[in-house]
């Protein structure tokens, strides 16, 4: 019995369909992959910014609801901020 979620059935459909298509230099493409994922989450950069006390509460209560720093909610936000940006 299969119990996949709905992202697994729709890879799983994909992959049926034949919509996959092989990479040409795996071992390059992996390595570009890897080092793109590491300079994703390299922290080697320090930013000071001034927001208002009121703000920076409801980020400190937000990030303590999700079990994080305030520092690493902050940077996901911005990180999210980029990405959508980007992809617009």
């Amino acid at each position: 019995m299969n119990n996949f979620d709905n992202d697994e059935k729709e890879l799983l459909d994909s992959f049926e369909r034949n919509e996959w298509r092989s990479v040409k230099d795996l071992k390059k493409r992996k390595l570009e992959l890897e080092e793109s994922a590491r300079a994703t989450i390299r922290k080697d950069k320090r930013v000071n910014i001034r927001i208002s006390e009121r703000d920076l509460k409801e980020l400190q209560k937000i990030a303590l609801k999700e079990g994080l720093p305030y520092q690493t909610l902050i940077s996901s936000i911005l990180h999210k901020y980029i990405n959508k940006t980007q992809a617009e």
